[in-house]
């Protein structure tokens, strides 16, 4: 027994990873390298018609040339396929047990690749997946998946943890789709586009005692501050750095590794944060967040795609509504 496995990028149905159109025949065991999927094209149009001749027509080949696919037909199923008649040909019991598998199979190859070609958000079903830090699943995935439901309900996204070490070989496979990232150019062979450039702004609970418009560097460094560690446990960041150069050195009492739960526990305490602007989206009103001009530190960051996922319609559209969102 064969089967024979055609890939596809993720689409509808059971929401695998890779969609495969499996098709299964009752040969003698074959070496699955030796299969073209232009000699399953051709057998099919020659068990349609029994006629080397008509199928030859059928597929705008020269009749030696379907002759010789033929041969190679007949040495792959070690079965003549196809044997004369008395008008023409007629097919041999094994080939009459394969015209089923057969269409059923380049059916679902011709409809996947119909459905490729003509997208429609609407109707599309699809399994996205996003690698990006936390603070990327606010600041874009949320509003993605927002748009999603109203654009393209049949649409489900899956978010990965960012691993750098892990990034290329998981775009490479297929496992994730996208990744949001700042880039470290260290993998010039990825597409990458532009998002946006992020800056950071200062939160403290409303009513904080010690906080005003444009603080100054020298009042920022007095107030105990809470700090993002991802690794864990650090207790500084680029932010030191700058305030080091103006002479400054500030009182951190506390490491979160993500920063989810900063807006949180800054909202109940008399800590202050650094975020990223676009971390609030409006949450928590009884923040005060405030701008602090003195401070030059910003990051970028953009999507990061891999070749395998550069035609595919439905993530084109998908990576241009991300776009889209973030400039609105």
């Amino acid at each position: 027994m064969l089967a024979i496995a055609i890939r596809f990028p993720k689409m509808a149905g059971g929401m695998q990873s890779v969609k495969s159109i499996h098709f299964l025949l009752t040969i003698h065991p074959v070496d699955t390298k030796r299969i073209d999927l232009n000699l399953l094209v051709s057998l099919e149009a020659l068990l349609a018609t029994c006629n080397v001749t008509k199928a030859a027509a059928r597929l705008h080949l020269s009749q030696p040339a379907l002759s010789a696919q033929l041969n190679r037909l007949r040495e792959l199923f070690d079965d003549p396929l196809l044997v004369p008649a008395h008008r023409g040909m007629t097919p041999t019991a094994k080939a009459l047990d394969l015209v089923g598998p057969l269409r059923l199979a380049l059916d679902q190859l011709r409809s996947t690749l119909h459905s490729l070609d003509n997208f429609s958000p609407t109707t599309a079903e699809l399994t996205y997946s996003i690698a990006c830090t936390d603070y990327i699943e606010v600041a874009v995935v949320l509003p993605l998946i927002v748009a999603l439901r109203e654009k393209a309900p049949g649409v489900r996204v899956a978010v990965h943890r960012l691993d750098p070490g892990r990034l290329t070989r998981q775009l490479a496979d297929g496992d994730v789709d996208l990744a949001i990232a700042t880039p470290d150019g260290s993998v010039p062979h990825l597409h990458t586009k532009h998002l946006f450039e992020e800056t950071y702004v200062l939160i403290a609970r409303r009513g904080h005692p010690h906080v005003e418009e444009g603080i100054s560097a020298e009042g920022f460094a007095g107030l105990e501050q809470l700090v993002v560690s991802p690794a864990g446990g650090g207790f500084s960041t680029p932010v030191d750095i700058t305030l080091g150069a103006l002479g400054r050195q500030r009182t951190v009492v506390a490491s979160a590794a993500s920063f989810l739960v900063v807006p949180e526990i800054v909202s109940v305490s008399d800590l202050v944060a650094l975020v990223p602007r676009r971390l609030l989206h409006g949450r928590l009103p009884e923040l005060e967040v405030i701008d602090v001009p003195w401070l030059s530190e910003r990051f970028q960051v953009e999507l990061v795609w891999h070749e395998n996922a550069q035609g595919h319609p439905g993530q084109r559209w998908i990576r241009e509504l991300i776009c889209d969102l973030m400039v609105q």
